[in-house]
């Protein structure tokens, strides 16, 4: 019998990859993470992922939260929050540890698990500690998911600011002086503690800057310009991170430059330029989030330094084995050198962020950067590489 004219199945359409984009967390950069994961679950193109969006509650509570974007800005100068986003107040999303298996499972007390089917990336945008620090990422290595942005090493040292200048310094990079206060030392004797912070600003000069090593967003950050507001900043700095940075002022232009993965390695962005806010004493958490003030893209440099700045940001970013993406913070010195800051691995990533910004100013749309990253993700296998 002939089976030419027997109607014939149609052929299954390939399944669009599925990215969770993971946000929230318990860090105290829990609001910014939020928003950022409104901006990426508004601009990921739907026509080519599924998506899943994941909120970790402040307590730790990984849940289900509805994929309504417009819900995770700020409002009234408010960060949001997951809490108030998510569908349940018990429930928890489990994610498997077999790397076997992708399967993301939904649990309410007493109510059967619900399959919510297979992850094929994780898109983390979480700040700041369990999230960015490598600690997130280690449990997706051990799932055998693969996710945005760097590993477990890369994620801890571009995490806390003494081993991210440590690793910079080997790797021939400048940075500024700084001195650590470690949780041990605070305990033990306090008078030598604030004796070393005063004897570094004998030798460097105040003002101060006293921030926690671990955090970002500029928060938990003083400017001490005196020795009468210093235990003020280091009890600021420790409600974030037991253990503190102290930095000498540099006087300069503050500089910015992304740096993206793509297949064929990393390559620099536009820099940019951070005016001093004329409301706010530096660059501080209100000045980037709350006030937004405007960063100047493309900074304006001479090619050459457009080129030196472009150069540091790539060996910043080779030096710590970072993966994805980074946004690497400079000084331009008054005498013409690039002194490096810190790195972010999972910078600001809202569409008014300055990495977003950067990279639009370099010809890569906010939607295409979502899809380079992704992209990047799903090319990289997990564990050793």
């Amino acid at each position: 019998m002939s089976t030419e004219n027997l109607p014939q199945s149609p052929e299954q359409p390939p399944r669009k990859p599925r990215v969770a984009v993971v946000f929230g967390g318990r860090s105290s950069e829990h609001g910014i993470s939020v928003v950022t994961a409104g901006a990426v679950l508004k601009a990921i193109d739907r026509t080519k992922y599924d998506v899943l969006p994941i909120g970790i509650t402040q307590d730790g509570r990984w849940a289900l939260t509805a994929d309504e974007p417009e819900r995770m800005a700020i409002a009234d100068r408010r960060p949001p929050s997951v809490d108030l986003l998510a569908e349940s107040a018990e429930g928890a999303v489990i994610l498997s540890v077999d790397p076997a298996s992708r399967e993301v499972v939904y649990s309410e007390p007493g109510s059967v698990p619900k399959a919510l089917g297979e992850v094929d990336v994780v898109f983390p945008v979480l700040h700041g500690p369990y999230g960015e620090d490598g600690t997130l990422q280690g449990l997706l290595e051990l799932s055998g998911v693969p996710y945005v942005g760097s590993g477990v090493l890369a994620s801890a040292v571009g995490q806390d600011k003494e081993y991210m200048k440590r690793v910079f310094t080997s790797f021939g990079l400048k940075v500024g002086p700084y001195a650590v206060v470690r949780p041990r030392e605070w305990e033990q004797d306090r008078s030598a503690a604030r004796k070393k912070i005063v004897d570094f600003a004998d030798e460097y000069g105040w003002p101060l800057f006293v921030k926690p090593s671990r955090a970002g967003s500029s928060i938990g950050i003083t400017k001490v310009d005196d020795l009468s507001g210093l235990d003020e900043a280091i009890a600021e700095a420790q409600r974030h991170d037991p253990k503190i940075l102290v930095e000498a002022a540099l006087r300069g232009r503050e500089i910015e430059c992304g740096v993206l993965e793509f297949e064929d390695g990393p390559r620099a962005s536009l820099p940019a330029e951070i005016p001093s806010p004329e409301a706010h004493a530096y660059y501080d958490f209100e000045a980037k989030y709350i006030d937004s003030t405007p960063g100047l893209v493309p900074a304006p440099l001479t090619p050459e330094e457009t080129a030196e700045v472009q150069r540091l940001a790539v060996d910043a970013f080779d030096a710590a084995s970072c993966e994805g993406l980074v946004r690497a913070d400079f000084f331009l010195t008054e005498d013409g050198e690039f002194v490096i800051n810190e790195i972010n691995t999972m910078p600001g990533f809202t569409p008014i962020s300055m990495y977003p910004q950067m990279w639009q100013a370099s010809g890569v749309s906010y939607q295409e950067l979502i899809d380079l990253l992704v992209q990047a993700a799903l090319r990289r296998p997990t564990g050793l590489r």
